[in-house]
């Protein structure tokens, strides 16, 4: 965290950075943009919906979450949603406004590495999903 500080102080982006539990964050409606990249695929159905109410929570109306996440369509280097995963996580109190296909750079290691043929370590296009919701 201190990385992300540092390096948005260096190109002078005013930015606010804060850690917590995903599935129960804290605090009243704040946000207007939420990013996750790469979180919401490493949930089971249940942590998902979880997920959802919680960025619900500390959301305001009409804000808006972006989502990468590791799609379900090719073997990938780690676990993966369906499109319509979003759909079932985002049902209540969000409008589901687009999922497209993307793809997402990572780094393979151990099992995933094996599993995919390729070293340790190796970088990997993985192919993902880019959800746009917005709080209703």
């Amino acid at each position: 965290m201190e990385r992300a500080r540092a390096n948005a102080a260096e190109h002078g982006v005013s930015v606010r950075f804060d850690i917590a539990d995903a599935l129960r964050l804290p605090g009243e409606p704040r946000f207007d943009t939420v990013i996750d990249s790469a979180l919401f695929h490493v949930f089971g159905p249940q942590d998902r919906v979880a997920y959802a109410r919680s960025l619900h929570r500390v959301s305001n109306p009409g804000a808006v979450v972006h989502v990468l996440a590791l799609a379900d369509v090719e073997e990938s280097i780690g676990p993966t949603v369906s499109r319509d995963d979003f759909g079932a996580a985002f049902a209540d109190g969000w409008d589901l406004e687009e999922v497209g296909r993307t793809h997402y750079r990572g780094i393979a290691s151990d099992d995933n590495a094996r599993r995919l043929g390729v070293e340790d370590g190796a970088v990997v296009d993985s192919a993902a999903w880019l959800a746009r919701i917005r709080r209703r």
